[in-house]
């Protein structure tokens, strides 16, 4: 079509170019992964499931997006008698329109367009089974209708004469598909399926059940053996109703389901929705999402036990599942080993996008790969935040394994070098940490060598150096106002700040202090440290304080100078898992402000998560219009300055 949203907005306002967008991104990730523009391709079973869940999340917001489209896909499946289309095109999407899309009318409780779904699609997919049972019907769709609407005036006469007013009674003729998956289950002739037309009855009471099938037996005559008192005989998913058979005024089957209004209730809203215990496979996690997407509240809201997961998309179409949490390397290393090794990039939705960011439901993920080199081992450093799956860990540590031992031995000492380096500890060496392993590792050079394959953790390493200085007496660092806990090393030489106290002693070295990252704006303190210049930390930094309660002759008088550099500032943002996209989109379209880091928290049971986000800044009045913006988001509950220490 030649209309653009924006002139759709223009002119049927925001409403309705919404779900058309919502319609348009569906049906770009059905043609993306189906093929169905370049080149189709018949999708395995596992992806068809792992499609129909994406479609299912992707609209869970919304359910008028999947119903316009599930719409369209009728449409789609009438127009097939095309002589455009082949054999294996209407095959294809029939399966397609079987496995995908007739569950989700199902789910969302449109059992009409859900029979026409599956009735188009089965004549496609098995024409002359199709054809055999249409014929053995012996009467079109219209025709049974009109007999299920004569049985039920009948029925509501009798019920009305026995004192039972105003019962609802539904016809419900059983179309072919069902008829046919009855037969493959029970494994029965077409002769010996007895419900391929019914009637629903539900009444008041469990009294009115029993008087109901009474009058129901008196009126036709029961067919043997097909009597269910699922009222006493409670099914294990909470469904009850009484099922019977009777032979009908033509001598014809006719199945009756009996229940009260309560029962139903249960059947279509609780634990044993009619489409729950019709489809045994199942999972708890569609179960829910669909009584969102229908707008139905759980009987008991229960506790969701499965890892909540993401599919994401390769350019070619491929589904890939992923636990929540994932990063573009987990999608690498999924893709092949390979391609995980010499990952160096990464595009989401056709946008660069950071090794750490977290995937969500319906990415498109493109890797960049170099020619040569490994992986880095900073991806194994859980903090970090780039690798997500245990798997992937399992895999790069199994590419360390097979590199040199001398190359492993000599980067393990680089990794502890930058650990202590990091915690700021100068009066343990080397050989001291190794020591402190050797309960595994006998000689030092076969820690090191386990710390370069990955076997021995940043920190099981962090843990055991501050156990052993918590044992000692007077074991704190020198300078311990410059420790950052679990965070990356910010301290940076700067040029900003002018030096207001100090004569004599020429231009100092000046760096900004970890524990606080003062901006201009700020108000700030300087430090002269022992050999490392003058540390800038905030005047209001709990560190700053106590250095100027116990060395007062250290304190300078400092003050903010003239300059183009960023500088690094920390924020605390906690927010819903699904905003991290839009909080990076608001970082990127800051001029003012570039994105240093980012880590995320655990997810709680609510689904929100706290995330750490380091920048680089020009001013605190930059920082403070940034978190206003981020505030904004929908879904971010708060967006804040990162307080000292």
């Amino acid at each position: 079509s030649d209309v653009t949203l924006p002139q759709l907005r223009e002119q049927f306002g925001d409403e309705v170019a919404e779900l058309v967008a919502g319609v348009m991104r569906l049906e770009k990730i059905v043609e993306r992964v189906t093929g169905a523009v370049d080149a189709p391709r018949e999708l395995k079973d596992k992806e068809l499931v792992s499609l129909r869940k994406l479609l299912a999340s992707l609209t869970e917001d919304d359910d008028r997006i999947i119903i316009i489209e599930l719409v369209e896909r009728l449409h789609y499946m009438q127009t097939f008698l095309a002589p455009d289309f082949s054999p294996a095109d209407r095959r294809r999407v029939a399966r397609e329109t079987m496995e995908v899309f007739a569950p989700l009318a199902n789910r969302l409780g449109i059992w009409r367009l859900k029979s026409e779904l599956e009735d188009l699609s089965f004549r496609y997919l098995q024409p002359e089974m199709y054809q055999k049972l249409a014929e053995m019907l012996d009467a079109r769709k219209g025709e049974r209708e009109a007999r299920v609407a004569q049985h039920q005036a009948l029925l509501r006469e009798e019920l009305a004469r026995e004192g039972i007013a105003q019962p609802d009674i539904k016809g419900r003729p059983k179309h072919i598909y069902s008829i046919y998956r009855k037969m493959q289950r029970k494994d029965v002739p077409f002769e010996q399926i007895y419900d391929r037309e019914g009637l629903r009855v539900i009444v008041d009471t469990k009294e009115q059940c029993y008087q109901t099938l009474a009058i129901a037996h008196r009126r036709w005559e029961p067919i043997p053996g097909e009597y269910d008192n699922y009222i006493v005989n409670k099914k294990p998913n909470g469904y009850q109703s009484l099922h019977t058979a009777v032979r009908g005024e033509d001598g014809k089957p006719l199945e009756i389901q009996i229940r009260t209004h309560e029962m139903h209730r249960i059947a279509e809203y609780g634990r044993a929705a009619h489409w729950r215990y019709k489809e045994a496979d199942l999972a708890a996690d569609e179960v829910a999402q669909t009584n969102r997407l229908r707008g139905e509240e759980a009987e008991t809201p229960a506790p969701v036990s499965l890892p909540q997961v993401v599919y994401v998309v390769t350019p070619l179409g491929n589904l890939f599942e992923f636990p929540y949490g994932a990063t573009p390397i987990d999608f690498a290393y999924r893709v092949h080993t390979k391609v995980g090794h010499t990952c160096r990039g990464a595009k989401v939705n056709g946008i660069w996008a950071p090794l750490d960011y977290v995937l969500q439901m319906g990415d498109e993920v493109e890797i960049i790969t170099g020619r040569k080199g490994g992986p880095s081992r900073d991806w194994l450093n859980e903090k970090l935040g780039f690798v997500g799956s245990p798997r992937t860990r399992q895999k790069i540590r199994q590419w360390f394994r097979k590199q040199g031992r001398e190359e492993n031995i000599a980067q393990g000492r680089l990794l502890v070098e930058r650990i202590l380096k990091q915690l700021n500890i100068v009066q343990l060496t080397l050989a001291e940490v190794a020591a402190l392993f050797t309960k595994h590792y006998q000689l030092p050079e076969n820690f090191f060598n386990a710390v370069g394959m990955g076997d021995v953790t940043n920190a099981r390493i962090e843990n055991r150096v501050r156990e052993l200085l918590a044992s000692l007496p007077h074991a704190e660092p020198e300078e311990p106002e410059e420790l950052i806990p679990e965070r990356p090393e910010l301290s940076k030489t700067t040029t900003r700040v002018n030096i207001n106290s100090l004569r004599g002693k020429g231009d100092l070295l000046t760096q900004i202090a970890g524990c606080c990252n003062p901006l201009p704006g700020d108000q700030i303190i300087g430090y002269v440290t022992r050999g490392r210049g003058v540390t800038i930390h905030r005047r209001d930094c709990h560190n700053a304080r106590r250095l100027e309660s116990q060395e007062p002759e250290r304190m300078l008088a400092v003050s903010w100078g003239e300059s183009e550099e960023l500088l690094m500032a920390q924020v605390v943002v906690k927010a819903y898992a699904n905003t991290m996209r839009s909080i990076s989109e608001v970082i990127d379209d800051d001029d003012q402000v570039s994105l240093y880091g980012m880590k995320k928290g655990r997810l709680d049971r609510n689904n929100i998560l706290l995330l750490d986000i380091t920048l680089k800044v020009t001013d605190l009045a930059a920082l403070d219009a940034l978190l206003v913006e981020i505030a904004k988001i929908p879904k971010v509950i708060f967006a804040r300055r990162r307080t000292s220490g």
